[in-house]
């Protein structure tokens, strides 16, 4: 059993670590190279550093009651979607509750994280740090990685001709990006349509002379809001909804997917995307689509090449006097602190059994906590990857033998590697991946078992929203509050649009009962076959999972 643990980041995914070794009677160190928590959501208007930062205008994608941490949600009173600076608060309040603090030891850098020469027996680490010039050796017992993939800019240049040698504009990549000021008046040429390319986009054409934004994928673009003006990831990622995409052909559920997606307005007049491509993109941006209309954005295929002052692009039409071009094409990541042998192994998550543990090391001591791409909040599957992880050091949760993970990796790992832009097209189903972790960790629960003992609450398990609490009513870790966090979510919900009370809505709720109670035959046919049957579909290590 594993009990000192470093913990290496203090972003989302390392406090939740830290947070989860103390529930484990573990002893965490955390170190931040920074001197505040938050990883990228604390926003700073310096780019001089190598750290990386959300831009001041950013929204949240994930709404609150989807992106919380699983035993402590936002408060009430916070809006559904989050700009940076409550969504740091919410992290101090976080770190204040469970008293995480005083276990992080901030502007002190991690320089390497090597094996003990006894490591095979032992399974212990050597981490040498540096604060303000001092450098410390210290021996762990185990080390949790949490510096997420947003690392080092990905900046393609050899990919665009002429960039480099012959156009006198101005280039950069979004994280150099704060606000719009710089780009006022100017024609700006913004390069990848990520959620990155597309919020930046619409906030430079309020102020910009003319945007112009380049992609060679097709891109599915939805709203935050659902159509009766909820969010959307509470209304779309439930239970309910992953059963039928797995019970239904992937060909008819992409067609459903696709026709839905084009009730809003139709992709391919836009030059979005055509229904009939196989290879697609999903983002988050509820204004893309009327700038297009208006004009004050327009949608270029890939560049071919850049002259002195101009853009020449794949469809043989060319753009001239682009004064910007800021390229919004994703990152890369990378543990230069990791020794050679372990950091080499580790091409992407894929390489990783269950996305979190290098298969090839003698002993399970060592976990990567957040390289992940979900379809919904990175949060909380980082925070059931550590859940996963200090179970395991603490000798609760035990993996398979080396062999078999390495045999399950192999089997699972893409033939190539690919860039940022082309892994947003590896996104994992959301429910199908936490759910796979929870279930190796012992803590998913079971529709099936909770319809004999608490119908009320299964019911709002598999028609509801799949929030984290869900992963708190069982196993190890699990919390008191978390029935009652589920049946006053939509309350929470709704509490922050009540500041002008306009009428009773009591007949929505009572038509949900009604839906509820009419489907009770259907829930306890899925919870049969939830618990008696394998869902390959959902399989994490499957293949593209959008």
């Amino acid at each position: 059993m594993a009990r000192h643990v470093a913990v290496i980041g203090a972003g989302a995914g390392g406090l939740a670590s830290v947070k989860c070794c103390l529930d484990e009677g573990l002893e965490p160190t955390c170190f931040e190279s920074s001197g505040d928590i938050g990883g990228v959501w604390r926003y700073t208007e310096s780019t001089d550093s190598r750290r990386v930062s959300v831009y001041r205008s950013i929204i949240s994608n994930t709404s609150k009651e989807m992106s919380c941490f699983s035993d402590f949600p936002f408060p009430e009173d916070f809006p559904n979607y989050l700009p940076h600076s409550l969504v740091l608060e919410y992290f101090r309040m976080y770190a204040r509750h469970f008293g995480l603090l005083r276990h992080v030891r901030f502007q002190t850098t991690v320089l390497s994280v090597r094996k003990r020469p006894d490591f095979t027996s032992s399974g212990q680490w050597e981490v040498v740090t540096e604060t303000e010039g001092v450098r410390e050796s210290h021996v762990f017992d185990a080390v949790m990685v949490c510096t997420g993939h947003y690392q080092e800019p990905y900046l393609p240049l050899a990919c665009f001709p002429g960039i480099e040698s012959r156009f006198r504009g101005q280039r950069l990549h979004s994280q150099e990006y704060r606000d719009v000021q710089a780009f006022r008046g100017k024609r700006v040429l913004v390069v990848g349509i990520g959620n990155t390319g597309g919020d930046l986009s619409v906030e430079l054409s309020r102020v910009a002379a003319k945007v112009f934004l380049s992609t060679r994928s097709n891109t599915w673009v939805i709203s935050r809001v659902s159509d009766h003006g909820l969010p959307k990831d509470m209304v779309g990622t439930t239970r309910f909804n992953h059963l039928l995409e797995w019970l239904l052909p992937s060909a008819l559920t992409r067609r459903i997917m696709f026709r839905k997606f084009n009730s809003w307005f139709n992709h391919t007049n836009y030059g979005l995307a055509s229904s009939k491509s196989s290879k697609f993109k999903v983002i988050v941006n509820e204004e893309l689509p009327f700038c297009l209309l208006s004009g004050t954005v327009v949608l270029k295929p890939n560049v071919k090449e850049f002259t002195e002052s101009s853009a020449v692009f794949e469809d043989g039409t060319t753009e001239e006097n682009i004064d910007v071009v800021l390229f919004a094409t994703g990152y890369n990541f990378s543990f230069p602190f990791l020794e050679e042998s372990v950091r080499s192994a580790i091409d992407n998550n894929r390489s990783l059994y269950g996305c979190v543990f290098p298969p090839q090391l003698e002993k399970p001591t060592l976990a990567i906590i957040g390289l992940i791409q979900l379809t919904g909040s990175i949060m909380v599957g980082s925070e059931m990857q550590a859940r996963w992880a200090t179970g395991v050091f603490a000798g609760w949760n035990k993996l398979p033998p080396r062999s078999r993970m390495m045999a399950e990796v192999l089997k699972r790992k893409p033939p190539v590697k690919r860039n940022p832009a082309e892994r947003e097209n590896l996104k994992m189903s959301f429910i199908g991946y936490v759910d796979k972790i929870a279930a190796c960790a012992g803590v998913k629960p079971s529709v099936f078992r909770l319809l004999l003992t608490d119908p009320q609450l299964a019911l709002a398990i598999f028609f509801g929203p799949c929030s984290p609490y869900q992963y708190r009513l069982v196993g190890r870790g699990r919390w008191s509050g978390a029935r009652a966090a589920i049946l006053t979510q939509w309350q929470r919900t709704l509490k922050p649009l009540r500041t002008r009370v306009v009428g009773d809505n009591s007949s929505s709720s009572s038509s949900w009962c009604w839906m509820c109670l009419l489907a009770l035959p259907a829930a306890l046919t899925a919870g049969f076959l939830f618990s008696k049957y394998p869902q390959p579909g959902w399989s994490p290590w499957a293949g593209p999972q959008l």
